[in-house]
């Protein structure tokens, strides 16, 4: 008798309990309790909280099942009768519903039956059963599977006990684990699921449950009526009241009697209708005149399939007429709910600019634009200046959009204001606590009005269209491109390159060498004058292996457009860079002598060649002051190798302002000198100075004859 006791069940008042034969002497004797099988019961549902002596009550009914014994109804049966009906509507097996206790319901299925236990959750913690239920399994049902079974158990439990669980929040407990990741309300479907599952998960969406599992063996009741199910039944022997919804008619079309019944009713058409008469109904023209009483009736027929203001008018104004009638058919339409959530938008607001942010890389509008080609793009664009930056993104997280900004944000700085759609990017917690902690402040535009971003919007626009423009290729030098172009191109509306508002400065680009003071046939100088050394030339030459740093030296041989030979005073030959040459300036001081006036002459620097000259020069004509000047002594100073420019010009200043001998000679010349220089210049007892003038011819070099001047 095991399964007795998960019922709470005492079988008292059978004696033979203890022979061989009780198991079949209790079949026969509960026939009709018992399917031929001991376990399989067919009766009524029995309660797991019975009074343990409800079988000693019950037994001469008991008795009375026998197929043997006589039938007799006296007073004991009859009073065994009155006992069990008083015990089983007492408290002490079922509850009264209560809308204020927690409610629970109980399922478990068997292989072949299934069953269920609304109960109320007591105060102390005990479950007080309210009503059970249980069915056979039908054919097709016993080839579920088990999840299937305990599924069909709690949806048919919930369809059976509706009127007790719509509305309100129940437990549903079960013995089956996995049912907790399908069937569970507070978590989401499984992607993946049998069609017969997926309407039942859409059929228990509409209670409001909390699924929980317990063991096997705390639900006992529940499986005892699934292992003891009634059987199959087609209809429910009480269903549910079905509620019938019985529409109203429509009301019916307004006529012309209706018309004129109201008319004689109403007190101010009355009136009138004494004075004109046609029909009973007040005519203005061939329009009617709507008394007050049919106004709003007329106006829903008007409304009719909803034409709208205009054409609700123009419907009206052909049949019928009111006082104000065109305002009531304004207020009516616009008080229709169908109308007013179907009416078009209104007309766009004008728009609106952002202020001026009045200084560079203050506001800054962000965006990302794509796919186009396949990539996508973080847009950037600098609100005072126009300046655009362009990242090519692989992913569109906000790390990488922080990355990006902080490379910006090294290069130019930190903006007050950033601007940005509401993208997930955008909004995530990470990009605002960067924001926050850069001291940034972070404005969305409003949803779905791109127009708020428009300068983001529209440059993403530009730029689409430019790579769309650009052709196939690598896209980055695209990008390049496009941001060169885009850098140095004056705005429509700042009229200056973004480069020069926000640097200061324009950027230089292939079209700046079209200038002619930009590019220049050769390099120059701070003399504007191109370096270069002949044969002969006298130089110092730069010592590489050690002290003296520069050494004297004569030009012997050019080996190339920069590169020489030099020999130097010792006679040893080096090779040497033109940046490793310096021009040498030999200073020539003579005695002072006297003229044909008597004035005196004083001593000048002039610079010279070596005595070896270049092949193929002719050699000049000298005069007695060249041979005497070769007995006066040397001093030698700096000078740039461009000396021969000027060789045998006259001393003074040129065209343009450009240096001549005399004033390279004084440039060069230490201090001292140029006081000594300035004083032998000038004798004593004059007050004007005489340039000394040599008088040596120069003639033309050779290497110039084949020009012409």
């Amino acid at each position: 008798m095991e399964w007795f006791e998960p019922l709470g069940l005492a079988i008292t008042g059978v004696g033979h309990i203890g022979n061989d034969t009780w198991e079949e002497d209790l079949m026969r004797e509960f026939a009709e309790v018992f399917n031929n099988e001991l376990g399989k019961y067919k009766g009524s549902p029995i309660s797991f909280n019975l009074d343990p002596q409800k079988a000693t009550t019950a037994e001469p009914l008991h008795r009375l099942l026998d197929r043997k014994a006589e039938w007799k109804w006296g007073e004991r049966e009859r009073k065994a009768f009155k006992d069990i009906k008083n015990l089983l509507t007492s408290d002490r097996i079922l509850v009264q519903y209560s809308g204020t206790l927690p409610i629970r319901l109980t399922c478990d299925a068997s292989p072949f039956g299934i069953g269920t236990v609304l109960s109320h959750k007591m105060p102390n913690g005990t479950e007080a059963p309210i009503a059970f239920f249980s069915r056979t399994l039908s054919k097709p049902e016993r080839n579920y599977s088990q999840l299937d079974k305990e599924a069909l158990a709690a949806v048919a439990g919930i369809k059976r006990f509706h009127e007790y669980l719509y509305g309100r929040s129940f437990e549903l407990i079960t013995d089956h684990k996995p049912l907790l990741g399908i069937i569970a309300g507070d978590k989401p479907t499984p992607p993946v699921l049998s069609p017969r599952m997926l309407r039942w998960v859409e059929f228990l969406a509409a209670y409001n449950y909390t699924l929980l599992h317990h063991p096997g063996k705390s639900i006992d009741h529940a499986d005892a009526l699934s292992r003891c199910p009634l059987p199959e039944t087609g209809e429910d022997p009480a269903p549910a009241m079905n509620t019938l919804l019985i529409e109203t008619m429509e009301e019916a079309r307004i006529s012309a009697a209706d018309i004129a019944r109201a008319t004689s009713k109403d007190k101010i058409l009355a009136r009138i209708l004494n004075w004109i008469w046609k029909g009973g109904c007040v005519l203005w023209g061939d329009r009617v005149v709507v008394p007050n009483t049919l106004r709003q009736q007329t106006l829903r027929l008007l409304h009719d399939g909803h034409p709208g203001i205009v054409r609700m008018k123009a419907l009206a104004r052909s049949y019928m007429w009111w006082p104000g009638m065109d305002k009531e058919i304004e207020m009516w339409v616009s008080s229709c709910a169908n109308c007013q959530e179907s009416r078009a938008a209104p007309n766009s607001a004008p728009v609106h600019d952002w202020e001026n942010p009045g200084t560079p890389w203050a506001r800054l509008h962000i965006d990302f634009a794509g796919p186009c080609k396949g990539n996508t793009f973080l847009v950037i664009v600098d609100a005072y200046s126009k300046w655009l930056e362009v990242v090519l993104m692989t992913t569109t997280t906000a790390d990488a959009v922080i990355k990006v900004l902080r490379r910006l944000f090294a290069t130019h700085g930190i903006p007050d204001l950033i601007v940005s759609d509401n993208g997930p990017p955008f909004t995530s917690n990470t990009f605002e606590m960067f924001l926050a902690d850069q001291g940034i402040r972070h404005v969305l535009s409003t949803p779905k009005k791109p127009s708020t971003n428009g300068l983001a919007e529209w440059m993403v626009r530009s730029t689409k269209e430019t790579l769309m423009r650009l052709g196939p290729g690598d896209i980055q030098a695209k990008l390049d491109k496009l941001l060169a172009i885009q850098h140095i191109t004056p705005s429509a509306t700042t009229h200056r390159s973004p480069a020069e508002l926000l640097m200061g400065r324009k950027l230089r680009s292939p079209l700046d060498r079209l200038h002619p003071q930009y590019s220049t046939e050769k390099p120059t100088d701070s003399t504007s004058r191109i370096r270069e050394f002949q044969p002969g030339d006298r130089v110092y030459a730069k010592n590489l292996s050690g002290n003296p740093l520069w050494v004297p030296a004569t030009i012997t041989q050019v080996t190339g457009p920069l590169s020489y030979r030099v020999q130097t005073t010792d006679g040893q030959l080096w090779k040497r860079h033109i940046d490793q040459l310096r021009g040498r300036l030999t200073r020539v001081e003579s005695e002072p002598q006297h003229n044909n006036q008597g004035e005196g002459k004083d001593k000048q620097a002039v610079p010279e060649r070596a005595k070896t000259q270049t092949p193929g020069l002719d050699t000049p004509n000298t005069s007695s002051e060249e041979d005497n000047s070769e007995h006066i002594p040397e001093t030698t100073e700096e000078v740039t190798g461009a000396e021969r420019s000027w060789r045998g010009q006259p001393s003074k200043v040129g065209e343009g302002g450009e240096s001549t001998p005399e004033t390279e000679f004084e440039r060069v010349l230490e201090p001292t000198q140029r006081e000594q220089r300035t004083s032998t210049s000038q004798p004593e007892g004059t007050g004007t100075t005489e340039l000394r003038r040599s008088g040596r011819t120069s003639k033309r070099p050779a290497y110039l004859r084949d020009y012409v001047a």
